[in-house]
């Protein structure tokens, strides 16, 4: 068996980040529907909070190949747990999202050697060898 393609395993968990971060945006949009329902209500503020987050996990998403990206998405996940305070489902959600996204971290690093570092190419074989 020969050893991973640091490049094309880097790609593939990028891309596994971005998905990740869409499905949170789009968890978080189901937020305000479930505190409409409550006796606290859904306010301006807490709409606006809640659509302010989950923009930026879909912005998120969309940077993922960028160098920082996923440093962004791993800040991010510490407001979508705290949205607990809004909704108390949201606990186990965020929670959920959360060790989704620490087991991807995990998988980055024992295929590149670090969860945010990003891969070198290796070098390539020179021809007729």
């Amino acid at each position: 068996m020969t050893a991973p393609d640091p490049v094309r395993a880097a790609r593939a968990l990028r891309g596994a980040a971005a998905a990740v971060l869409l499905l949170e945006g789009i968890a978080v949009l189901f937020v305000p529907r479930a505190i409409a329902q409550t006796e606290a209500g859904l306010g301006g503020a807490r709409l606006t909070i809640l659509l302010v987050l989950a923009l930026l996990l879909v912005l998120a998403s969309g940077i993922q190949r960028r160098p920082r990206g996923l440093e962004i998405g791993t800040a991010l996940q510490v407001p979508l747990l705290l949205t607990g305070l809004i909704d108390a489902s949201m606990w186990f959600v965020g929670g959920l999202f959360l060790l989704i996204w620490l087991y991807l971290l995990q998988i980055r690093k024992d295929l590149l050697g670090s969860p945010f570092r990003e891969p070198t190419a290796p070098p390539e074989a020179p021809p007729g060898s």
